[in-house]
């Protein structure tokens, strides 16, 4: 092992994603995936190769309803994962899987589109996902694959188990380190 993955570190950097979304539901409706974005900024603390990465970031999720004319619905959270992981590798390149949970919260939708697409009355203004990933660190720049299964049931009062699930592609940037 080299001296950097044995000493604790700590690092903070910006970061931006390209997703893409599914409203999972198996019996009323069918959504197709989406593009999105997500851009904020993220922290990563490590000692001996493992690390903890919390992130802040916003992100536009969006599908397709195939169901009675709707078209687009747009949500706009604010997310908040937080990962474990492990980094291979030596020096200013490595490769990292990371896994945790995602924490959402809604902040801008559109609203009378979704409540008619999904036959609810009211829908949660937060959810929780599962995120499993990779990545490679090389100098200061960070690229990450990632899925995020939907754990919660994003509708009150209807017997329809509806989630979202999501791929996202990211580039990161190091801002500094310690």
């Amino acid at each position: 092992m080299t001296q950097a993955q044995v000493l604790p570190s700590f690092e903070i950097g910006l970061k931006g994603a390209l997703n893409y979304s599914k409203l999972k539901n198996n019996t009323y409706f069918d959504s197709d995936s989406k593009a999105g974005y997500q851009a904020g900024l993220y922290s990563r603390i490590g000692v001996l190769g493992f690390h903890v990465q919390p992130e802040i970031y916003i992100t536009g999720k969006n599908v397709k309803i195939n169901k009675d004319n709707v078209d687009d619905l747009k949500f706009t959270s604010v997310d908040i994962p937080v990962l474990l992981g492990k980094r291979f590798g030596l020096g200013p390149i490595g490769a990292r899987i990371q896994t945790g949970p995602v924490f959402s919260f809604i902040t801008n939708d559109n609203g009378d589109k979704l409540t008619n697409a999904l036959k609810f009355s009211e829908y949660k203004k937060s959810s929780t996902s599962w995120a499993f990933g990779a990545g490679v660190d090389v100098s200061s720049l960070r690229v990450d694959l990632r899925y995020e299964l939907g754990l919660n049931d994003m509708a009150k009062g209807s017997s329809e188990a509806q989630k979202i699930n999501m791929w996202s592609i990211g580039l990161g940037y190091r801002l500094f380190k310690i």
